[in-house]
């Protein structure tokens, strides 16, 4: 039994496992968001620690012994997750201890103001690994540090890491896990053996979300909507009830049957409905609908929502290719505003206007 790793990974994590005494310090492992490479990290990190086995073997954790019991419920003493402490409350309470307490020093509920858990992987966590990975290992193996999402790290989080990649101590491996190795350091990228995940093929992603419990006439909808990215999908489907959300298939089906620019399709209320949620939520489900409209322009299958080729199709034809590849730029830079405290109903309108112009 492949114990930590998704069914897709078996095959590669072995190939790795099989290299444990020539592996590098740093790992950057990397790939498609939602195929599973948090998941890869730390199923690395629990083989390699497992006490039954052997070293260089291509055998998974065991499961079984004291370090693997300890790994899957994170109290391993000579493993690390390092994650923003908002990412460690979200994982589960129980995880969130450590990056809460180096985030906000009332973490422990003892004032009554508290503030808000970081996003961003701190400078002080990663400070605070020094004299972790100075001393000798508890169990007389590795020192395992799992440090996600990368990106998460500003400049001096970034530079204070640089220096542990630079001086390693012995016995210590990181594995930095990121979606976008291009947000990092050139000097860390420099540092780090580049691990890239595979992608799952669709039978994998398909067989995987139907032992999940998601219906085999519906899992190819939600895959679709999440990009052919399994844990996604997943995600997806625990966030709303359908893989396209309702509000996006009336707007396609409204915009399909008449043009806006003739006054046929009003804007106001679903922006007012849109207003309610976080941009965050609602944004990239726009980005998905025009590059499906651009694909379906240029004469291509749409990617994300087959359930609307038709209408998305008809729509494809009220404007030009050129149309809707500047849309798909313009929608990709109001993502980084998902999450500034604008005026929810003016951003909201701004987007929907623009998507329906």
């Amino acid at each position: 039994m492949a114990v930590g790793f998704l069914p897709w990974q078996t095959a590669f994590a072995q190939r790795w496992l099989q290299r444990q005494s020539s592996l590098p310090h740093a790992m950057l492992i990397h790939g498609l968001s939602g195929t599973g490479k948090r998941e890869f990290a730390l199923g690395m990190a629990q083989a390699l620690l497992c006490e039954r086995r052997a070293p260089d073997s291509p055998d998974f954790a065991c499961g079984q012994c004291d370090a693997c019991r300890w790994s899957a419920v994170g109290n391993h003493p000579d493993l690390m997750h390092l994650r923003p402490a908002a990412l460690a409350a979200r994982e589960g309470a129980e995880h969130a201890a450590d990056e809460a307490s180096l985030d906000d020093p009332a973490a422990d509920g003892s004032s009554t103001t508290k503030k808000k858990l970081s996003e961003d992987l701190r400078v002080d966590q990663i400070r605070a690994l020094e004299p972790w990975y100075h001393r000798a290992t508890h169990r007389g193996g590795l020192r395992i540090v799992v440090l996600y999402p990368a990106e998460a790290m500003n400049t001096i989080a970034a530079n204070a890491l640089l220096k542990a990649l630079e001086e390693p101590s012995p016995e210590t491996l990181f594995l930095l896990v990121t979606d976008a190795p291009d947000r990092l350091l050139a000097t860390i990228l420099s540092r780090c053996q580049r691990l890239t995940i595979p992608m799952p093929t669709e039978d994998q992603s398909l067989s995987w979300l139907a032992q999940q419990g998601i219906e085999q006439g519906e899992a190819g909808q939600w895959l679709a909507a999440a990009g052919h990215a399994p844990l996604r999908a997943l995600a997806l489907s625990e966030q709303q009830s359908t893989p396209c959300p309702p509000w996006a298939s009336d707007l396609m089906t409204g915009l399909a049957k008449s043009d806006p620019r003739r006054g046929g399709f009003s804007v106001g209320v679903l922006a007012d409905e849109l207003a309610k949620s976080a941009p965050v939520q609602w944004l990239p489900v726009f980005q998905r609908l025009c590059v499906d409209l651009t694909l379906a322009r240029a004469g291509l299958p749409v990617r994300y929502y087959p359930k609307l080729s038709a209408v998305t199709g008809q729509r494809a034809q009220q404007a030009s290719l050129e149309h809707w590849s500047l849309l798909v730029s313009w929608l990709n830079s109001q993502l980084p505003l998902a999450t500034h405290p604008l005026n929810a109903k003016l951003f909201a309108h701004a987007c929907l206007q623009r998507f329906c112009d």
